[in-house]
């Protein structure tokens, strides 16, 4: 499982969710970093070589004692492995409620970073503006595009309605820690300034702080400013400053291959279980209209829930048109989605979603699949332990966020898992057209 000529890690990683784990992957590729993503924390201590590693936990919906766990575990493997800084990863839209997890993740993880180094209440920024995706932060507001994020449409989310755009205000209620603001100002105004505030909130008695973040050029100065921090928190974008530290430290070379990937042999498959926007006009593209119409299976979570064979259905659908990729999909509108919840209950009705797609992928798999196009976060996890993957490899970017990735395994598979409001209106078709070429 371990990469060829790289060196022990210098950054641990944990992400949330499995596309939010690639996300944050792909970023640190982007930017030099030889990265692997493990699939839970791993059940050995033998060393991984690579310059990052991120552990991809199924934690953001989960009971918050379950996600301090699950995250603590992580940590505790990561610190094994040598990692010098620690990253907790979540999403863009900060999906959580008031129970949690952004907020206890956060503070158990610096409690935890606390004790080996004699200190106490330590200090971590929280920033998952994401510019390039139309996510920014500004006085502590999260804007998703133009729009305040509780008017972005995620409030209609299914798990983690977002009714509440101030983050300072939405995090406090999550956690028992102080929580502070760094205005954008303040970061127009250089690493220094940052620095200089962060050391006022911690004077304060704050440990977790709001940044905010307008551009590139901010994240850069947040990471920067944060060099010296044991936990950073916050979206992948935030990432995006956090390798030149390393390079600035001289522990980091250049590197021309990070994004290196098997060419993978092998018919192709869409997953589809998010119900985003995006994702919708994502589906609707694929079907098409007449002569533009591509292969595509409704799942239909009633129907499952009645006893019928959807599975098989599935794949018989898939074993009709092969070698053309097919689209399977469940994603529905906000309406379609309530009228099932309302049927079958949320939780339920997310099971069972899960549950049938991850069946669907495995017997996608025995019909000779090898590359797999997946949106959705929780479908994307329920589709990966599904299959039994362990570890990928993280190569180029398909869209904003979202990698093509391969298994490091003696038979790769060719995976591109992608959060619900990512990726073009052709995302499905431009990542099945870089998995079928891959990057050597």
């Amino acid at each position: 499982m371990s990469l060829p000529n790289t060196p022990r890690p210098l950054l641990g990683c944990i992400a949330d969710d499995f596309t939010g784990a690639t996300d944050l992957a792909n970023m640190l590729v982007k930017s030099g970093m030889r990265t692997v993503q493990t699939i839970g924390v791993p059940p050995s201590t033998a060393p991984l070589q690579a310059d990052a590693i991120v552990v991809a936990l199924k934690s953001r919906t989960i009971p918050a004692a379950d996600a301090i766990a699950q995250s603590l575990a992580a940590h505790a493997w990561l610190r094994e492995q040598g990692c010098r800084q620690f990253f907790f990863k979540y999403c863009s839209t900060f999906d959580s409620t008031d129970a949690g997890n952004i907020g206890p993740v956060a503070e158990a993880l610096l409690d935890a970073l606390d004790e080996p180094r004699g200190e106490q209440h330590g200090f971590s920024i929280a920033c998952p503006a994401f510019p390039e995706n139309g996510r920014t932060v500004y006085r502590g507001h999260l804007f998703v595009g133009d729009a305040l994020l509780n008017e972005s449409g995620m409030q209609n989310h299914p798990l983690t309605p977002m009714r509440d755009a101030n983050l300072a205000r939405m995090l406090q209620r999550q956690t028992k820690a102080k929580v502070g603001l760094i205005r954008y100002d303040t970061i127009a105004a250089g690493p220094a300034a940052v620095r200089e505030a962060i050391e006022r909130l911690r004077a304060d008695g704050v440990r977790l702080a709001i940044a905010d973040a307008l551009s590139d050029r901010d994240l850069h100065v947040l990471g920067e400013a944060c060099a010296d921090l044991p936990l950073v928190t916050g979206g992948s974008g935030i990432a995006l400053g956090l390798p030149a530290n390393f390079r600035r430290a001289g522990l980091l070379a250049e590197r021309t291959d990070a994004a290196q990937l098997p060419r993978i042999e092998g018919h192709a498959a869409v997953l589809a279980g998010s119900a985003s926007q995006a994702t919708n006009e994502q589906v609707a593209a694929w079907r098409g209209e007449g002569t533009n119409a591509r292969p595509s299976f409704r799942i239909d979570p009633l129907a499952v829930a009645r006893g019928e064979a959807v599975v098989e259905q599935a794949l018989a659908f898939v074993r009709s048109h092969l070698p053309e990729p097919v689209l399977i999909y469940a994603t529905a509108t906000p309406d379609e989605v309530r009228a099932v919840q309302q049927a079958l209950g949320v939780t339920e009705a997310g099971q069972l979603v899960e549950a049938t797609l991850a069946a669907t992928a495995k017997g996608l798999r025995e019909m000779g699949v090898r590359k797999f196009v997946v949106a959705g976060g929780e479908t994307s996890g329920a589709v990966v332990q599904a299959l039994d993957i362990k570890s990928l490899q993280i190569g180029v970017q398909i869209d904003p966020g979202v990698p093509a990735t391969a298994t490091i395994d003696a038979e790769p598979l060719g995976l591109a898992l992608k959060s619900g409001n990512f990726g073009a209106v052709d995302f499905f078709a431009k990542a099945l057209r870089q998995l079928e070429g891959g990057s050597q």
